[in-house]
């Protein structure tokens, strides 16, 4: 059940402290605190509860800033939740009226709170946060029909895109480890469903695990092992895994179910199942390559992402477009396979318009998306594309069109940077979420808290310079005000 509280907080000097004093108005939480919506989003964050039913949820605005502190900060659920504890500033960042040496909620909600503020919820609140920062208009539909024909309005802006990988926690796979994952899983379901018929049945179906395990150590302790070793050990193990199966069947068959099984257990088992016929499949037709391969038998959601770059040719994640206005960052696709990101090029470009009213007045994008399609989109748009034209190279490149070419890679750097700031400094370079949905959340809320981070640094560059000023007109008064009395007492001496 959720029940809308009426904002009762009022400013950081009526937060209740247990000591005397009152929070600075110049703390970055404080101001961050200014930044975020709060009520604005918080009707669709309702629609996950009952209006009835059930226990009274966390507000919205103690669940959005809670994820962002976790990101910001970079620790872990627990942490967090220790430092809301012992921080009033912390406390008054996610909505509570006073200090209280308590904690606001369990760490476990953390979980919750990702899975409840989905990434569809975390765009919009990201490009309300812009907007609000920016002064971004989105261009409204005209419902009035005009007699005279609209004027064209002239492209403004520098629109950036890029694609990247967010990999995923887990063990970097290979074939015969994960056999041996999916064996160990088999063994346990049959020890569980032989339980229930163990007055009924003889004996119990022989697995062979001593066996299976020591074909396994074989190879894994081999540090160079060769590939008809390799092939050999996968061999045995895609026996030994057959075998469970028919096992578990014959299980079924004698009148055991499925229903003792709980509901990790029997997920563990269908995805088993799928490794053993894909890793089948491999080994039968000598490949290495099969669609929706499975690398992780936790997370069967998470592919492999052939990037061919030096140090990591293949990572194992989401992969996400991003798009970048004016050094602000915006996901616009994250998907699990892998897929060429220049279908995306018009739908970032034609975001950017609903961000801004106009069209780019050039988009600055790595060579994969300066398709045939692409340009032929933007010279109809009049949009210009970074990058050289297509076919045979001139013999001679003018200084102008040298110019250009490193003026657009200066300024696609900055999404390089982006990214690198994500995954040096905040959690885009290993997301901890097991599951799809709070994955996606995890990269989607790096962006935003990336966003947050350039709008405080900005404040605070606005709020120096003021400072500096102040400085220079009180100085400029102070020398006058001294001039002034060393000329009256010039005068008196006269």
């Amino acid at each position: 059940m959720y029940r809308k509280l009426q904002n009762t907080r009022g400013p950081e000097e009526a937060f209740e402290l247990p000591f005397e004093g009152k929070l600075c108005e110049e703390n970055r939480w404080v101001l961050l605190a200014n930044l975020i919506p709060g009520s604005e989003f918080e009707e669709e964050y309702a629609q996950n509860f009952s209006e009835e039913m059930g226990a009274p949820a966390k507000p919205f605005r103690m669940a959005l800033s809670a994820l962002i502190i976790k990101e910001k900060l970079g620790i872990s659920d627990r942490e967090t939740v220790e430092q809301i504890k012992e921080n009033p500033y912390l406390q008054y960042f996610i909505g509570e009226n006073s200090y209280r040496n308590e904690a606001p909620f369990d760490a476990s909600m953390m979980v919750h709170f990702r899975q409840r503020i989905g990434q569809s919820l975390l765009q919009n609140i990201n490009q309300k946060i812009v907007q609000q920062g920016r002064g971004f208009k989105s261009e409204e539909p005209n419902t009035k029909k005009s007699e005279e024909a609209e004027r064209p309005k002239e492209n403004r802006g520098k629109l950036l895109i890029d694609a990247t990988v967010a990999p995923a926690d887990i063990k970097y796979p290979t074939d015969v480890d994960l056999l041996n994952q999916a064996r160990k899983t088999t063994e346990l379901i049959i020890d569980i469903l032989y339980k229930s018929l163990k007055g009924n049945l003889e004996k119990k179906p022989r697995t062979y695990r001593k066996n299976a395990r020591k074909d396994y150590l074989k190879l894994a302790k081999n540090r160079k092992p060769s590939g008809k070793e390799r092939r050999n050990a996968v061999k045995k193990q895609l026996q030994y895994i057959k075998r469970n199966l028919g096992h578990i069947e014959q299980l079924i068959e004698k009148g055991t179910s499925l229903e003792l099984l709980s509901r990790r257990q029997y997920r563990n088992l269908l995805v088993s199942s799928e490794i053993y016929r894909q890793q089948q499949w491999m080994w039968s037709n000598n490949k290495k390559r099969i669609e929706h391969r499975i690398v992780s038998l936790t997370q069967p959601h998470i592919r492999p992402i052939v990037r061919g770059k030096s140090g990591s040719p293949t990572e194992f994640g989401a992969k996400l477009s991003v798009s970048c206005v004016e050094g602000y960052v915006f996901v616009e696709k994250i998907r699990w396979e892998n897929y060429n990101e220049s279908g995306d090029f018009i739908s970032q470009v034609e975001a950017y318009k609903e961000y801004t009213g106009v069209y780019p007045e050039s988009v600055h994008a790595d060579k994969i998306y300066r398709t045939r399609v692409n340009r032929a989109w933007c010279k109809e748009r009049g949009i210009r594309l970074s990058g050289s034209p297509l076919g045979r190279p001139p013999t001679q490149v003018s200084r102008e069109a040298k110019k250009q070419a490193q003026e657009d890679e200066r300024i696609r750097n900055e999404i390089e940077g982006k990214f690198g700031q994500g995954k040096r400094r905040f959690s885009l370079n290993r997301v901890m979420a097991k599951l799809h949905n709070t994955s996606e959340t995890s990269i989607t809320l790096t962006f935003l808290v990336i966003n947050l981070v350039k709008l405080l640094r900005q404040f605070y560059c606005l709020f120096l310079c003021q400072f500096f000023q102040n400085i220079m007109i009180l100085s400029r008064r102070i020398n006058f005000s001294y001039e002034l009395n060393n000329r009256s007492k010039a005068g008196l001496i006269m």
